[in-house]
């Protein structure tokens, strides 16, 4: 009652002052005291504006709570919940039937945006829609005409209507940790395998531009490449979202291939990918990848299909290993071009199971082609080549111990292989298989074939478990609501889960062919990793994984006699 009464009497004088004002300026002779009453008037009346904003939004909520203490006997709380309720921005309230990102309601049912679970790590491109309704009234204040909030824990600064906004997040994760017993065997060169060290793994700050359904994201990454010191462009990128559920873009991006590459790295189980992922993901897509394209999601299925060209800084002459992930060559001659599609179904979805379904194939129609010469135009050929190599997945600087050497005449290259992932209650299973073929071209050369498989387990012990994400397609990290987050004094403890991985790569290929340019022996590296993941609340995580590595020989210097050994390693992350 009492807001409704302080609302009246805020409208009546924001009327007060808009007429007393011409009569203020015609009494007065004095031109700059006009001027001068013209805008603090102006400006007394946005600011009463905004408070009559911010009292429509408490006047929503106290109505909300009259009718849940009105509710009829029984009912209570889920009464309540189910009656309406409005955010008031200043154009008016959000349209409340806009459900983007969002399942259909079930009773009891967990939903995603209430979650609590990390943001993302990269620029948050939605629709206009979804950018209003985001705006929850109790994070943002009105100043001058603008709204500042954390719409889904993000910075973002916007328009009273929404049509305008930027948003700037962080993805930050700070690794360190060592390896042990994993020292060289008679005539193996030792390798950077450091006994203790750290790395920068990611220092990324998402900003994103909007005008309504037209979004710009541009991503620096402060902790490119494998180790600290390297700054690179993760994405930059435009972006329509006016069609529903649809997403198309140009730019450098991360095009969606595998369920692990389709999640956030702030939600992988443990700090790596599996290597057959890694691998494949960088065939033709990856990180700062130049992409045309689009995705699609609907609530039981998701499809996205990109073109694809070089990465990023890949022809920079001055820094020749160090792209994103390194491979930079000043000497191409013709970029590489390729595509990826990855198509996603939920056959399962109810309160306790989700089952996930899928397959991801991607190709470099052409490989790049790069000259001998130091200058291109002094060249007059060029050739195309491929490589394979991974870290034993602990990405501190290390080096690759299985490892292919360079793959001469490669004409092509692509991988194929489905998903699965299968959610029951706090415990979710995953796991992908790809093959991998090099086409190639010349006397008596053959094409090369590689494989690799995982299997990943997470149970989430306490908070809120690991849910599915129609809009990525893709498992999600845990959550903590408002309610879980970390305070000892209140028995709260955050969320913790414990995780597991099995993971294999073969890189060898036609071991007895009679014809050495045939043979590529990489290795076969196998890693058992196991974890524990601690989430204080949705912004923070510190993450705990040992593992064990056993690789066959390969061509490396490193590894010329097979090679085991272990690792620790600790992640703490920041997310906004």
């Amino acid at each position: 009652m009492r807001s409704k009464i302080l609302l009246s009497t805020l409208a009546f004088t924001s009327a007060l002052m808009t007429t007393a004002a011409p009569a203020a300026m015609a009494s007065s002779a004095d031109e700059a005291q006009l001027q001068a009453l013209r805008q603090e008037m102006a400006q007394m009346r946005r600011e009463m504006m905004g408070q009559i904003s911010s009292l429509k939004t408490r006047l929503a909520k106290s109505e909300a709570a009259t009718h849940q203490a009105s509710a009829p006997h029984g009912k209570g709380t889920n009464y309540a919940a189910n009656m309406p309720r409005h955010h008031y921005v200043e154009s008016g309230p959000v349209d409340p039937s806009v459900q983007f990102n969002d399942s259909t309601a079930q009773t009891g049912r967990l939903k995603l945006q209430t979650s609590g679970t990390p943001v993302t790590d990269r620029g948050d491109v939605t629709s206009w829609k979804s950018f209003r309704q985001a705006t929850r009234s109790d994070e943002n204040v009105h100043i001058g005409g603008m709204i500042i909030g954390f719409p889904k824990g993000r910075f973002t600064v916007a328009s009273e209507d929404a049509s305008y906004g930027m948003s700037i997040g962080l993805a930050f994760h700070e690794d360190f940790g060592g390896f042990f017993n994993s020292g060289p065997r008679a005539g193996e060169g030792r390798g950077a395998f450091n006994s203790f060290t750290s790395n920068m793994r990611r220092l990324r700050i998402p900003f994103t531009f909007r005008y309504k359904n037209w979004v710009a994201a541009v991503t620096p990454d402060f902790g490119a490449n494998h180790n600290d010191g390297y700054v690179a462009l993760y994405e930059g990128n435009l972006n329509y979202t006016g069609f529903r559920n649809t997403i198309l873009t140009v730019g450098y991006f991360q095009p969606r291939v595998t369920e692990e590459d389709s999640e956030s790295s702030n939600d992988f189980m443990t700090l790596e990918r599996p290597s057959i992922t890694d691998m494949v993901r960088n065939i033709a897509a990856g990180d700062a990848r130049f992409s045309v394209g689009a995705l699609h999601y609907e609530k039981r299925w998701w499809i996205a299909g990109y073109f694809t060209g070089q990465e990023w800084g890949h022809r920079n002459a001055s820094d020749m290993s160090s792209t994103y992930y390194g491979g930079g060559n000043g000497n191409t001659m013709d970029s590489q071009t390729g595509a990826t599609l990855r198509v996603a179904g939920r056959p399962v979805a109810t309160k306790d199971w989700d089952v996930h379904l899928g397959a991801s194939a991607i190709s470099s129609f052409r490989q790049a082609c790069n000259s001998a010469s130091a200058t291109n135009s002094a060249a007059t050929s060029c050739t195309r080549t491929t490589s394979f190599g991974q870290r034993p997945e602990f990405d501190i600087g290390e080096a690759n111990l299985a490892a292919t050497g360079t793959i001469s005449n490669a004409s092509q290259v692509w991988a194929a292989g489905p998903e699965l992932g299968v959610r029951w209650n706090r415990l979710l299973l995953k796991s992908e298989y790809y093959h991998v073929g090099v086409q190639r071209h010349g006397p008596q050369i053959k094409s090369a074939g590689f494989q690799g498989w995982y299997g990943s387990a997470a149970y989430t012990l306490f908070g809120t478990p690991r849910l599915y994400s129609e809009k990525s397609g893709a498992f999600t990290a845990p959550g903590v609501t408002e309610k879980e987050e970390f305070d000892p004094a209140t028995n709260h403890w955050g969320a913790l889960e414990v995780v597991g991985h099995y993971s294999v790569i073969d890189l060898n290929s036609r071991l007895n062919d009679a014809i050495a340019a045939n043979v590529v022996r990489g290795g076969q590296q196998t890693v058992w990793t196991g974890g524990l993941n601690w989430y204080p609340n949705r912004h923070f995580r510190v993450m705990l994984d040992y593992s064990h590595f056993i690789v066959s020989r390969s061509m490396q210097a490193t590894n010329t006699a097979g090679r085991t050994g272990n690792s620790v390693a600790v992640r703490v992350q920041a997310g906004f």
